[in-house]
C-alpha cells in the first residue's frame, strides 16, 4: 500500500510518502515541506497548499492519504489554520479520488514509537530508524508527515476491517428515522 502522509500546516504543511504492508518495514519514496509566505492573503496561500497537494498526488499516486487530525487547545489561531490546510489537503485527496484516513497525534506516536507521549525528537528518531534513513527527515514537520504514512500503513488495514465488520453485524449502521412532518411555521396553526 502507498501512502501519502499530511501534517498539515499553513506555514509548513510536512508530507511523507511510503510503501508499506502491515507486519513489514516500510519504505520512503518522498518526502518535504510545502512552504507558503505568512504575507499572503489566506485564499491564496490555501490555494498554493491546493497545488502543491495535487502535484504531489499525481507525480506519487497513493493509494489512500492520511492526514493528521487536528486538536485545538491553547493557540486558537494556529489551530483554525492547521484546520484549514487539513482541509484543503482533505478536498485535493478527493478530488483525486483517494480515500482520507484521519489519526490522531497519540494515535501516530504510539504507532511509530510505543509511545502516545512522545517527543518530536522521539518520533524523529524512530522514523528514521523504521524507514532506515540515513538522516533524520527535517524539518519535524517532514518526520511527522512520515510518521502518519507508517502509522497508516500499520494500522490502516486492520481499522479498515474493524470498521467494515462492524457494519455488516449492525454496529454504526445507519439508523432508520422515522420522518416527522415538516414545520410550516406559526402561521399554520
Amino acid at each position: 500500500m502507498r501512502v501519502l502522509g499530511i501534517d498539515p500546516g499553513l506555514t509548513r504543511c510536512g508530507w511523507g510518502v511510503v510503501e508499506g504492508r502491515p507486519g513489514a518495514r516500510p519504505t520512503a519514496l518522498g518526502v518535504g515541506v510545502i512552504r507558503t509566505l505568512p504575507e499572503l492573503d489566506l485564499e491564496l496561500r490555501l490555494l498554493e497548499l491546493h497545488t502543491a497537494v495535487t502535484a504531489l498526488l499525481r507525480e506519487h499516486r497513493p493509494d489512500v492519504v492520511a492526514v493528521e487530525r487536528v486538536f485545538t487547545q491553547n493557540n486558537k489561531g494556529t489551530g483554525h489554520a492547521t484546520a484549514q490546510a487539513a482541509g484543503v489537503a482533505a478536498l485535493a485527496a478527493a478530488q483525486a479520488d483517494r480515500p482520507v484516513a484521519w489519526h490522531t497525534p497519540s494515535e501516530v506516536k504510539a504507532a511509530i514509537s510505543g509511545n502516545g507521549r512522545a517527543d518530536k525528537e522521539q518520533v524523529t528518531l524512530m522514523v528514521t530508524r523504521v524507514l532506515g534513513l540515513s538522516e533524520a527527515p527535517k524539518p519535524a514537520d517532514a518526520a511527522d508527515a512520515l510518521a502518519l504514512a507508517v502509522c497508516h500503513a500499520w494500522r490502516g488495514p486492520a481499522q479498515q476491517r474493524l470498521r467494515s465488520a462492524a457494519l455488516a453485524g449492525g454496529i454504526g449502521a445507519p439508523v432508520v428515522q422515522r420522518t416527522l412532518p415538516r414545520w410550516q411555521g406559526a402561521a399554520a396553526r
